[in-house]
């Protein structure tokens, strides 16, 4: 049996591969293609999102297989509909918005996901990147590295906020949001929940779950975005809701752009009703070059790395594998999509 391997520069069709073999052996053929993703940012292309690469290679090099391993692949109708072999497409992160299920359900192609394969590494990320800005880590470092030793940055005006005692308000509470909780916790936030797809007597494992959005924003000096990017969400953060919080909060974002409204980000920063913000993520990328993002006060970036550390390229790697392995052993998929 032919499989595809098309990796990128993340998780690497090398590292598909050995972990290929690793599960089946060495009894079937693979084949390798390189993906340009993250040196290209990825984009939508054709009728998915968040791909890498283009239709026709893809085409090229999925002839004869019956299974492909990827994260950014552009598994479009026209790649589908192409690709007669092709019985399934294991996709090497938490949501496969690269494939058109709808195409591949038509044609009879198996779609798995790997769930919480860098959960824990966003995590941290988040957690990271909220006490830079809150701490003003980048700035310190900056003047610094300089040549200036900014003792300005330790006044009661300029020394940023600190994490215990505070209240956290997290906006979606899954593998992500969850581990964020926990750590939170442990450095001594008051932590406030708000999923209405999670049960709200479950979610009091994690912190104290409240019944709307605005209820969380007002209790909340700062606000860490882990929900899905849906019609629903798109949007969820804008002027209005920047208003309910309490002045001088904090608002970081390592989830999705669009989820929050970054004119009114940039909005609430210049007029100092927000402290500061981090965004890992944003609503075009890498932001164009007259976004307001990039000369907004007191504002973190960095350009979408919550997810990726080695560990992940590994796991993404092995879950994919384990789903051929199931597939040729002719057993259920752990994380079949359809």
């Amino acid at each position: 049996m032919r499989i595809l391997a098309a990796g990128d520069h993340f998780v690497a069709p090398d590292l598909f591969a050995r972990e290929l073999t690793a599960e089946i052996g060495t009894d079937h053929t693979i084949g390798q293609l390189h993906l340009p993703w993250p040196l290209t940012p990825f984009g939508p292309v054709s009728e998915v999102d968040e791909a890498s690469g283009d239709e026709d290679t893809l085409l090229t090099a999925l002839r004869g297989a019956r299974v492909c391993v990827t994260q950014m692949a552009p598994m479009t109708r026209k790649v589908l509909d192409g690709s007669p072999d092709l019985r399934l497409v294991v996709v090497g992160r938490g949501g496969p918005v690269n494939v058109n299920l709808e195409a591949a359900k038509e044609r009879g192609v198996q779609v798995c996901n790997t769930p919480g394969r860098n959960a824990a590494a966003t995590a941290e990320y988040t957690v990271g990147l909220l006490l830079a800005t809150m701490r003003r880590i980048p700035e310190t470092s900056a003047a610094l590295t300089a040549g200036r030793w900014a003792g300005e940055f330790y006044t009661y005006d300029n020394c940023g906020r600190g994490l215990d005692g505070a209240t956290v308000g997290l906006i979606g509470c899954g593998a992500v949001g969850s581990r964020v909780a926990r750590a939170l916790t442990a450095l001594g936030a008051r932590v406030c929940l708000y999923d209405p797809y999670a049960d709200r007597d479950a979610l009091r494992e994690w912190g104290t779950p409240v019944a709307d959005l605005d209820e969380l924003l007002r209790r909340s000096d700062v606000v860490s975005l882990h929900a899905r990017l849906t019609p629903e969400t798109r949007g969820l953060l804008g002027a209005r809701e920047l208003a309910l919080l309490p002045e001088g909060a904090v608002v970081v974002n390592c989830a999705r752009g669009a989820l929050l409204d970054e004119d009114a980000l940039c909005d609430a920063l210049e007029s100092g009703r927000l402290a500061a913000a981090g965004l890992d993520v944003f609503a075009v990328e890498p932001p164009p070059a007259d976004s307001r993002l990039r000369t907004a006060p007191r504002l973190v970036m960095t350009p979408h790395l919550a997810g990726a550390n080695i560990s992940v390229a590994h796991n993404a790697a092995r879950i994919a594998a384990a789903e051929v392995g199931r597939f040729l052993r002719e057993e259920p998929l752990a994380h079949r999509v359809i």
